[in-house]
């Protein structure tokens, strides 16, 4: 028979990418993800994962109990979201996801103090390098960085975050630094393929005129911390958040490029779907976590 735990662990798996993004998101082995799935499986017994698929793929079974066990889990926990509003606490089981890096830096240590300060609160913290909006209302809160696409989730403005066009003092030392947007076409450039967003197209503003400029970027990743590591080392030009280049800037690590133009900002951002944004649990965390971001901390 199938367990509440079981469709916990296959709730984490519908939403990721692989099985390696499972095993990555909950720090275990992908051996020990295949394992547990398998079990799962055995319990249901029907086949829930599409072996033959490049990507992750659920079967229709996997498709029925993913999507079942989401509303078995959400009455779980309204009821113990019920059960502890009659003893004025706040309980229950939180889902939060996050970005990669930015979760590593600002949401993790948010999630550890509020569950020391709610103890009868479980949580669960995904951390995926490619957040997808759509899977938003499989949890009670997702950070979002960048581009919204249009969603029905109800969004809650965090922090103010910037695009910077950055590189570091050794590559604007031996290949010049740019003076105008269409310099730009003539430089190593780095892409970070995220949010499923145009990301060899660069918009850069100033004095009201955008320049769209088509870049042909020599190096690209799905990870900014890769991206980043890149620029540091000389590599090239790249358009990274403010929160995670300002150290470096401040550092003289890295230098702003047409720092006299402005990109689209990426403000950091909270979805709740309708349903799981109006428990005591995900509200309490989320003024938390909006208290911890409002100084802004990439910019102190």
């Amino acid at each position: 028979m199938i367990t509440t735990d079981d469709l916990r662990f296959f709730a984490r798996v519908a939403v990721e990418s692989s099985l390696a993004a499972v095993a990555r998101s909950m720090d275990v082995t992908p051996s020990a993800v295949t394992q547990r799935l398998k079990q799962v499986e055995e319990r249901a017994g029907v086949i829930l994962i599409d072996r033959s698929a490049r990507r992750l793929s659920l079967t229709n079974e996997g498709e029925l109990v993913a999507a079942r066990g989401r509303a078995i889990l959400n009455d779980i926990d309204d009821l113990a979201d019920d059960l502890a509003a009659r003893r004025d606490v706040i309980a229950g089981h939180l889902r939060v996801m996050a970005p990669l890096t930015f979760g590593r830096h600002y949401v993790a240590p948010v999630v550890a103090d509020f569950q020391t300060r709610h103890p009868e609160v479980k949580i669960d913290l995904f951390l995926s390098d490619k957040p997808a909006v759509g899977t938003s209302g499989n949890f009670d809160l997702t950070i979002h960085i960048g581009e919204l696409p249009d969603s029905s989730l109800i969004m809650r403005k965090l922090a103010p975050n910037k695009r910077l066009l950055c590189a570091s003092p050794d590559y604007l030392r031996g290949k010049g630094t740019p003076g105008t947007p269409d310099d730009l076409r003539r430089h190593t450039c780095i892409a970070i393929r995220e949010n499923d967003e145009d990301v060899t197209m660069w918009r850069l503003t100033k004095s009201g005129k955008t320049a769209h400029i088509r870049i042909d970027p020599a190096l690209a990743c799905n990870d900014g911390e890769v991206a980043r590591t890149w620029a540091l080392g000389g590599k090239g030009i790249v358009i990274r958040s403010e929160w995670d280049v300002a150290d470096a800037i401040r550092a003289d690590k890295l230098v702003r490029v047409l720092a006299d133009h402005t990109l689209p900002d990426a403000d950091v951002v909270a979805l709740l779907g309708h349903h799981r944004g109006r428990t005591a649990r995900t509200t309490a965390f989320l003024e938390t976590l909006a208290e911890n971001l409002k100084s802004v901390p990439w910019r102190q």
